[in-house]
């Protein structure tokens, strides 16, 4: 009740600060070109808070940051700003620290003078309480796909209005273009300047650092930032590691490394990962070497340190496994339950029925949905054929941790008359108290240690490629081409 309370607090400082600051505000935003603000986790999800936004022209960087009272407190808590001209724009950021733990802020970001609409987040309070949402791609290039991708988050925050933060598990955009990242900030300019954003880097993002220069993370413990980042957080007693797929291809041994370290340094009941890449999935992209190849590397470290929960895009469906460990079917409490996320946008793909049994087992599936119009959209326990309208539609997921228990329901809105139906529960429960640190110290990764891990990590990949993946496809072949002939999809 109390995060509620503080939710809705926000939301009304919000509001406030926008009627106070009226027309003046609208005319700033269109002098400075003061666009693209994003407010994201960055280090300690209690007491720090990154800001990322861009302009037109070159001009100082400025942030600042409002209590529940009003109060201009920024001269109290330290701000780190920096800025760089990027794509014919200029990037800012500022790194925020010394908020107070459980309460809820606004901001204005611009140039000392002229300043964006007012922003709000609350920080994490620490307890064993915590509600967030996660949508799959984005992946749209027209303001159109953008909105109406963006109204799926709406319809996410409607159900769970107190959610702390929601992730985006990559592909932000198509191509990553200008164009692109303005229609996305406009799109989600509402949702992404009033809550906190955990971004991951998706295949889409990864050119010319795009998405490091689009939001404001730690990337102190990042083995790279060239095409993706990689960071981790605690949020209550939730541990969430953000992993970048495509470090080396798929993911490197350094940051193999970094996470089997991140994992075993905390002592949060839950432990999540969240990555753009699905090692389990029954779209068009899995059988590729790259996702399949995740079946061994990060599924080991998953393993290795009892991860519960992994959370992934790119296939534009919704999957669920059963537990797995060592790529065999357990128990709940001895396996990790792989999660494909779904999409909140209008880009969707068909199952790829020759992926079961051929690089994904079909006993490790325990829900499957796919969420485009004209194929069969869901699994019944046998086949992939079977139809329900109600399928087509947005896709968003919710998560409520409470003390030991976790729940995961997933929604889709539909395309045809806006109605939403609950299409997938996962709970689990667990003693709380049993993850004890085993790892503490240093987990930065050098350039020369990463540089030192390229060709050994090219080289594990390639032996994976040849001695497993292949095999695989050339088993898989005659349904693959058989399937190009029916349907013309690969």
């Amino acid at each position: 009740m109390k995060k509620s309370i503080r939710k809705a607090v926000s939301v009304l400082l919000a509001i406030a600060m926008l009627f106070c600051c009226g027309m003046a505000v609208g005319a700033q935003d269109d002098a400075t070109g003061i666009q693209r603000v994003s407010c994201t986790v960055a280090g300690d999800a209690a007491t720090q808070r990154g800001f990322c936004w861009y302009t037109a022209d070159d001009c100082e960087t400025a942030v600042r940051i409002f209590d529940a009272d009003g109060r201009d407190i920024t001269a109290s808590l330290t701000v780190e700003v920096t800025k760089q001209e990027f794509e014919g724009n200029v990037m800012h950021k500022a790194f925020v620290s010394g908020l107070v733990a459980g309460c809820a802020y606004t901001y204005q970001v611009g140039d000392g003078a002229a300043w964006s609409e007012a922003g709000s987040f609350t920080t994490d309070d620490g307890d064993d309480n915590l509600n967030f949402i996660v949508v799959g791609d984005v992946q749209a290039s027209s303001l159109e796909n953008f909105e109406a991708a963006a109204d799926i988050v709406g319809k996410a925050y409607e159900v769970m209005p107190d959610a702390e933060f929601y992730a985006t598990l990559g592909d932000f955009t198509n191509d990553s273009t200008n164009e692109e990242w303005d229609l996305y900030g406009e799109a989600f300019s509402a949702v992404n300047m009033n809550t906190t954003l955990v971004p991951i880097t998706g295949n889409h993002d990864r050119v010319d650092n795009w998405f490091d220069h689009m939001f404001a993370l730690d990337t102190t413990e990042s083995v790279q930032t060239k095409n993706g980042v990689n960071y981790s957080f605690d949020y209550g007693n939730v541990h969430i590691a953000v992993v970048n797929t495509n470090d080396l291809i798929a993911i490197s041994n350094s940051q193999l490394e970094w996470l089997k370290n991140d994992m075993n340094s905390t002592s949060a009941d839950w432990k999540i990962v969240m990555m753009h890449k699905a090692p389990y999935s029954m779209g068009k992209d899995i059988k590729w070497p790259d996702a399949q190849y995740l079946q061994e590397s990060l599924a080991a470290v998953c393993d290795e340190t009892n991860v519960d929960i992994v959370m992934s895009g790119h296939d534009h469906t919704y999957l669920r496994t059963k537990p797995l460990n060592n790529n065999t079917v357990v128990s709940q409490e001895d396996g990790t339950t792989y999660i494909l996320g779904g999409t909140p946008g209008t880009k969707r793909y068909e199952f790829r029925p020759f992926v079961a049994d051929n690089f994904v087992p079909t006993e490790f599936i325990d829900v499957c949905i796919s969420q485009k119009t004209g194929y069969g959209n869901y699994f019944n326990g046998t086949d992939f054929d079977s139809q329900d309208e109600s399928n087509i539609g947005g896709c968003f997921n919710t998560v409520s941790v409470s003390g030991g228990s976790l729940v995961i329901n997933t929604y889709i809105v539909s395309d045809a008359d806006g109605s939403m139906k609950l299409a997938d529960t996962y709970s689990v429960t667990k003693e709380q108290g049993e993850n004890v640190p085993t790892f503490s110290g240093d987990n930065t990764t050098s350039k020369a240690e990463y540089m030192a891990n390229v060709v050994p990590s090219f080289l594990r990949l390639a032996r994976y490629a040849f001695t497993v993946w292949l095999p695989r496809f050339i088993k898989a072949l005659p349904e693959i081409i058989s399937t190009y002939i029916k349907t013309g999809t690969f």
